[in-house]
């Protein structure tokens, strides 16, 4: 566990590599059969799929800047909604604190030399007590902007990391499709330990082809899923629902966990486009109702019963991750619990394990 947590930066690209090897070693594979080198292969899969993702990626950068340049001013917006409504409630509270002055001057007419002296007139200054409380809205200010402009440094301090990760992750993935197969094989052949050599070999391939078949399926789902939910926003007059739809397909990658966190921006959203209105439901509402329709119907028919996780141990097994691996570790959870699912399966392991994790609700 510490492991896996202090060496993530490492292991992150290397098992996202892994898993779209996976993916595309049968694309792989099937073009060899027509004398394509598998190189040439890998070269052009990887280009057919980062291409339409990095044009996305273009597409959304600029409303995406937009977004994170406006989170200093929601903050400011929402401290100043929480003033309005203290204001609100202020009479309420002066009609409580009335007696006050009557308490004041009994105390002056308590003090009896003080009808004599000058000094003690300007005494009563109730300024303070009125002026007391922007020091506290100031500072709530001040702290929003400095965490809108942390936010914006850790953004800004990790994209060299990320880069690293990506040019990584996109050199193991062409070794991989170029020599991984043949690598296996040969580590089967010589290692002595390997007793069924055939069985190893049937194993790997079954498991490639229910894991590929299950990321396919699941990105599809969810490629639809952000399709659809971004054109109904778009006809509802939502701003940038191109990147709404974008984020609401990536995050539905992490059951439970990213269409939860989906409603919450997209109530962000609908509050900062429409102000306190009944409208800044619109987005929201019409998410919930499609991934509604998605969840309930379209992926329970399409994956069927061979690929269902118990809810409980899944959210367990998304926390996990996400504490060791934080985003990313969320979205790489199901597929990795898919594949150890699928592999014990074909070995005949952990019967017990599998049988637990099938439970249904």
């Amino acid at each position: 566990m510490y492991t896996l947590y202090f060496a993530r930066s490492l292991l992150i690209p290397v098992v996202v590599a892994l898993l779209f090897s996976l993916l595309l070693s049968p694309l792989v594979q099937a073009l060899k059969r027509f004398h394509i080198p598998r190189s040439i292969s890998a070269i052009v899969l990887l280009t057919c799929i980062g291409g339409p993702i990095g044009l996305l990626g273009v597409e959304l950068a600029e409303p995406a800047q937009k977004w994170a340049k406006r989170l200093p001013e929601l903050g400011l917006e929402l401290t100043e909604e929480l003033d309005s409504l203290t204001e609100s409630l202020a009479p309420k509270k002066e009609d409580v604190s009335a007696p006050a002055p009557a308490a004041q001057e009994e105390e002056q007419g308590f003090n009896f030399f003080g009808w004599f002296s000058d000094e003690d007139e300007p005494k009563a200054e109730p300024a303070p007590q009125s002026v007391a409380p922007q020091p506290a809205q100031g500072a709530v200010t001040e702290r929003l902007l400095q965490g809108g402009l942390e936010l914006v440094v850790s953004f800004v301090s990790a994209a060299p990391l990320v880069l690293v990760q990506l040019l990584t992750f996109i050199i193991l993935v062409l070794f991989l499709l170029s020599f991984g197969p043949r690598v296996w094989q040969r580590a089967i052949e010589l290692f002595p330990r390997v007793r069924d050599k055939r069985q190893a070999g049937l194993v790997v391939a079954r498991v490639q082809r229910e894991l590929s078949r299950y990321i396919v399926t699941v990105s599809l789902i969810n490629t639809g899923l952000g399709i659809v939910t971004a054109a109904v926003l778009w006809l509802l007059g939502v701003e940038d629902a191109l990147l709404w739809g974008a984020l609401v397909g990536l995050l539905n990658f992490a059951p439970y966990v990213g269409p939860l966190v989906s409603v919450c921006v997209l109530s962000l959203a609908g509050l900062v486009q429409y102000g306190l209105e009944w409208a800044a439901l619109i987005p929201m509402v019409s998410y919930f109702c499609i991934n509604l329709v998605e969840a309930q119907f379209v992926t329970p028919l399409v994956l069927g019963h061979n690929m269902r996780l118990n809810p409980l141990l899944l959210v367990l097994w998304l926390i996990v991750w996400g504490w060791l691996w934080g985003a990313a570790g969320v979205l790489l959870a199901v597929p990795l619990l898919v594949c150890l699912k699928l592999a014990a399966q074909q070995l005949n392991v952990l019967d017990y394990w599998v049988q637990l994790i099938e439970t249904r609700a």
